[in-house]
């Protein structure tokens, strides 16, 4: 009696250890998948590199999306190898490689591009660590916890690592203009702690399947991946005459090749005795249905925070008196009520459905968010920032709402054993929907851009005593460098004209075209016209995301579940269901 009292209360304490420390893993690594964002500036500065020289905004997309890319590609085959070798071990692994990447991070020797690929280099490194801790958190917290505190627990993690993305804009706003290095270092002590408490505490409690390695499938799934992930990256980028690279024979060929793949992968998973992709999970309707919910909102709010930064570096603040070199900071500082509504909703809502389930939760929270698209839709781009806050908040409480009770359905629907695996395939969905969002986000604002942008440009520049010739050639930049140049929070003007036209403008016009107000009014029209169609698209992907959620059917998390169990572990996947 007294040694199963004792048990009772080792399961007790270590269930909170182990939600501790896998929230501090997966708030590290979402931290800095944001992090890297607001920086660029300083970054850039720091590396002697011109993000709007020809052929560098190769380095300025893959210093973002190389980090998610490679978790996207990853996480599936070391969640898979976590169900095979050890949760724990695999977890633990991730924290090691990921410090040592942060570690390297901070002592790059190189200028210009050598430079940035340097840290392109070494952030996918850090991505491959990001990938093992994302891998297995879920799956560790599912193993120590009852199905009927998986809510509460999953939420909390859940909403650290969401939250984690918002959190590193603040703090990429403070560290990088004191130095671009700190961005990096920061995350060294927290990793060396992480690990530490990781190897002395952590337990193997889940269901381990010794199992062949599927080398088929990783090779085919990445290959595949990387190719429409490159090809929606070059997509974005200007291609002879046209704002766009999607019409490009290499894009195409990318695209197409990738899709071809995947094509072979799910052929090669079906017949496979051992597949690193369970498809057969996808015939638990919770799984599948909140997977796919989770991609759709993913792919809302992972372009989101891309338009709300340029919309504020852009834009927005230096309208209000910032200068260009304190937007990063100030961006982030603005955008806080998206985190505290996250930080509110998520570990509530977490709760409050381990009592009555996910369903509602699930679903009252796409519609939440995009209401809130809808009230960004009727904003003026010179808003009073009240109206702002107000909103965001609306978005990081409907997207709290969301996240914790769907995350916690997924895991609960899982057999014991396909945890690891199922919780991974789900972060990939999550994952490459960020990046997914990115390339769609950005070239509809590039259309809407490519149809204002050159009139404006023109106007402009010609009534502040710029020749019509010079405008005009001028008006042709392409849509996506204005882009870039608002998410940096640079004024392009003078570098765009060059030494010769400027020498031949007067003074005060000079004045005026290199000061805070001009590139931000001028381009806040064609902004306006460009981010119209993307939250357009993410209003219909939240709402789809929001019928299929209620489409999942009545599902409450039975009132237990013991992570060792093997009882569900023989059933019939097609019969394993909370609905």
């Amino acid at each position: 009696m007294i040694s199963e009292k004792l048990l009772n209360e080792k399961s007790d304490r270590y269930k909170w250890i182990a939600l501790s420390n896998t929230t501090l893993g997966v708030l590290m690594a979402t931290i800095d998948s944001s992090i890297t964002l607001i920086a660029l500036p300083n970054i850039f500065r720091g590396i002697g590199l011109d993000p709007l020289a020809p052929g560098n905004s190769f380095y300025l997309l893959w210093m973002i999306l190389g980090f998610l890319i490679i978790t996207s590609v990853l996480v599936v085959s070391l969640g898979r190898l976590g169900d095979i070798f050890g949760r724990v071990k695999m977890y633990n692994l991730g924290f090691v490689i990921y410090t040592i990447a942060s570690l390297i991070l901070t002592v790059d020797p190189y200028h210009g591009r050598s430079g940035a690929l340097y840290l392109i280099i070494f952030r996918l490194l850090q991505g491959v660590g990001s990938a093992f801790l994302v891998a297995n958190a879920s799956a560790i917290l599912a193993d120590a916890f009852p199905a009927n505190q998986r809510g509460t627990a999953l939420g909390i993690n859940q909403v650290a690592g969401i939250s984690g993305s918002f959190i590193g804009l603040v703090l990429g706003g403070l560290l990088a203009p004191i130095n671009w290095r700190l961005i990096f270092l920061i995350s060294v002590p927290i990793g060396i702690f992480g690990t530490v408490w990781a190897y002395l505490k952590l337990e193997e409690r889940g269901i381990r399947k010794p199992a062949k390695i599927d080398w088929n499938g990783n090779v085919t799934f990445a290959l595949g991946f990387v190719l429409i992930m490159v090809g929606i990256t070059y997509g974005i980028q200007p291609h002879g005459k046209s704002s766009t690279g999607w019409t490009s024979p290499a894009v195409l060929g990318e695209l197409i090749a990738g899709l071809a793949l995947f094509a072979i992968f799910v052929v090669v998973e079906l017949k496979s005795d051992h597949p690193m992709f369970r498809i057969s999970l996808f015939k638990i309707r919770a799984f599948s249905f909140g997977t796919i919910s989770t991609f759709l909102v993913s792919v809302s709010r992972g372009g989101l925070m891309f338009m709300l930064i340029i919309w504020l570096q852009g834009i927005w603040l230096p309208l209000h008196g910032y200068s260009f070199e304190a937007t990063p900071l100030w961006a982030g500082i603005y955008m806080l009520p998206l985190t505290i509504g996250f930080l509110i909703a998520g570990p509530l809502s977490g709760y409050f459905s381990d009592k009555i389930g996910p369903r509602i939760f699930a679903t009252v929270g796409p519609i939440g968010t995009a209401l809130a698209f809808v009230a960004f839709l009727f904003l003026p781009v010179d808003f009073p920032y009240v109206a702002f806050a107000v909103i965001l908040l609306v978005s990081g409480l409907s997207q709290g709402l969301f996240a914790s009770p769907n995350r916690a359905a997924v895991m609960n629907s899982l057999p014991p054993g396909d945890r690891g695996v199922g919780g991974a395939m789900n972060s990939t969905f999550q994952n490459s929907a960020q990046v997914f969002s990115i390339g769609i986000f950005f070239s509809l604002m590039i259309a809407g851009l490519s149809a204002t942008l050159p009139s404006a440009l023109t106007k402009g520049l010609t009534a502040h005593g710029v020749k019509l010739a010079a405008a005009s050639s001028l008006s042709h930049v392409p849509p996506v460098s204005v882009l870039f140049s608002a998410l940096l929070g640079y004024n392009p003007i003078a570098k765009l004209l060059g030494p010769s036209a400027m020498a031949q403008i007067p003074h005060k016009d000079v004045v005026a075209l290199t000061g805070r107000g001009f590139f931000p009014k001028l381009i806040s029209v064609p902004f306006a016209s460009g981010i119209r169609e993307a939250f357009i698209f993410a209003v219909i992907a939240c709402v789809i995301a929001a019928i299929i959620s209620w489409a999942r059917g009545s599902s409450k998390a039975p009132a237990a579940d013991s992570a060792t169990s093997n009882t569900d572990e023989d059933m019939p996947i097609a019969e394993i269901s909370i609905d």
